[in-house]
């Protein structure tokens, strides 16, 4: 079964997350330091010669009050990109509070300052990934 990418881009690094092999959950896959779109590029093309991609959802961090600022704009652009250099569908979620999500759990768990700053965006990415597959509900197998 084919897979679903997700990427939490952020300033200084983006975190990933992927569906498993039965498309029930989303798993973090990591985190890379950002240099700008060539980053998730690479790690995207990296990653589809290691696993079935079907698909990339990327973070899409729109304001409280639903306006697009700088980072939501930043994001459409590299969602652009991913689809025309890929090929594959390239699909912007919602993002409001993942990382304030992500940052409150491990805090709960704790998690130290450090380390949590080296897996908050994969964290991130996961919960988007994860909120993207509740939307979509429950996916069959392929041939079922």
């Amino acid at each position: 079964m084919r897979r679903t990418l997700a990427f939490d881009i952020g300033l200084k690094r983006t975190g990933a997350a992927i569906t498993d092999d039965l498309y029930i959950t989303a798993q973090p896959l990591g985190v890379r330091e950002r240099v700008g779109y060539r980053t998730e590029l690479a790690w995207a093309r990296e990653l589809m010669e290691r696993y079935e991609i079907e698909r990339i959802v990327v973070g899409h961090p729109i304001s409280m009050s639903g306006e697009r600022g700088e980072r939501a704009l930043a994001c459409e652009s590299v969602a652009k990109k991913l689809a025309n250099e890929l090929g594959l569908e390239v699909a912007l979620w919602d993002e409001r509070l993942t990382t304030a999500e992500a940052e409150r759990t491990l805090i709960a768990a704790d998690v130290s300052r450090a380390k949590r700053k080296k897996v908050v965006d994969q964290m991130a990415a996961q919960l988007i990934l994860s909120s993207w597959m509740a939307a979509r509900g429950p996916r069959r197998k392929e041939g079922a």
